[in-house]
């Protein structure tokens, strides 16, 4: 398989298309079979793309500077893409992901079955209990759209057993 930098001429989009060789992207294209996804254009070039040219198997990489280093600010504020979080929102952050933990040491893991359980309990054909698992966003749809109140675990969370 071969990956080409494509671009449309009609709308200038650019794009990655994945073909078996060379010739197949030229068949292909003189079919019209390759088309921008953005805008659907079939006048697609090939674009300028600069190649990923591989070290050969004798040679070691170059050995990066070593960096001593420092440890991170506790009260600063948490790194985010574009930026920083702002103090406060981090430090609400922080106390969302505590009472999420104190919670869920109170509530029971049912996995796949959180929709299937948390019915059962609604309509009272299984003892109410706190509990927490895993529901597709149908399932949470649909359980809300029956009455039941579901919330979603804010922080990532693995399944007992599966934690490091």
């Amino acid at each position: 398989m071969i990956v080409f930098d494509l671009e449309c001429r009609a709308g200038g989009h650019r794009f990655e298309g994945w073909f078996g060789s060379s010739d197949d992207f030229a068949r292909q294209q003189e079919r019209g079979l390759v088309t921008c996804p953005t805008c659907g254009s079939a006048d697609v070039v090939k674009a300028v793309m600069a190649p990923n040219v591989g070290r050969k198997g004798n040679q070691l990489p170059a050995a990066a500077p070593t960096r001593k280093e420092e440890p991170a600010p506790a009260a600063g504020p948490a790194p985010v893409a574009g930026g920083a979080i702002p103090a406060p929102v981090a430090e609400a952050l922080r106390q969302i992901a505590a009472l999420q933990a104190e919670a869920l040491k109170s509530s029971k893991w049912v996995g796949g079955k959180f929709a299937e359980d948390a019915r059962a309990m609604h309509y009272g054909e299984k003892d109410v209990e706190a509990i927490h698992g895993q529901a597709t966003p149908a399932e949470a749809r649909e359980l809300m759209e029956e009455g039941i109140e579901v919330a979603p675990i804010l922080f990532p969370l693995a399944p007992p057993g599966e934690a490091n």
